[in-house]
């Protein structure tokens, strides 16, 4: 009884964790990883990657730094976001001030804030504007700063 529940467990890690395999050798972090290592055997990288699937360890361990994961310092870094930030400066500073306007739709759906939230998402940085814009020579990075502090 014993062997067969085994062997039903591991068929089900295996089938789990095999789509994660076929793109990536490293299993990175979370549960499996902390008791598997960082072993590059099939064997191993299954179970890793099938115990972090059972037990949400690598989405709880990202967005806490525990696990062996780190937790991101940043939530708004992506290339995309930087860019659009640094290119519109002006415009979405007005769009913040007013609390609407079309830079402003393009930052939430840059940064994914679902429909649903974007109205409360525009008022807050509405509110926060003076901090988020704190002086005329604030740059990009500062405000990207900011703006993740308001969220």
């Amino acid at each position: 009884m014993k062997k067969s529940a085994v062997l039903a467990l591991a068929a089900v890690l295996i089938l789990a964790a095999a789509p994660a395999l076929a793109e990536q050798k490293n299993t990175g972090c979370g549960l499996g990883t902390m008791i598997f290592g960082h072993n590059e055997s099939l064997v191993s990288q299954v179970a890793t990657a099938g115990l972090n699937w059972a037990f949400s360890s690598q989405p709880l361990g990202i967005s806490s730094g525990t696990s062996e994961c780190e937790k991101p310092e940043a939530l708004v870094r992506s290339e995309k976001v930087k860019s659009f930030v640094a290119g519109n400066m002006d415009a979405l500073a007005t769009d913040i001030a007013r609390g609407q306007g079309e830079y402003l739709d393009t930052l939430a759906a840059l940064l994914e804030i679902p429909d649903a939230g974007r109205a409360d998402f525009y008022a807050r940085l509405k509110a926060n504007f003076s901090g988020i814009y704190a002086s005329d020579g604030v740059t990009s990075e500062e405000v990207l700063t900011r703006i993740e502090a308001v969220l």
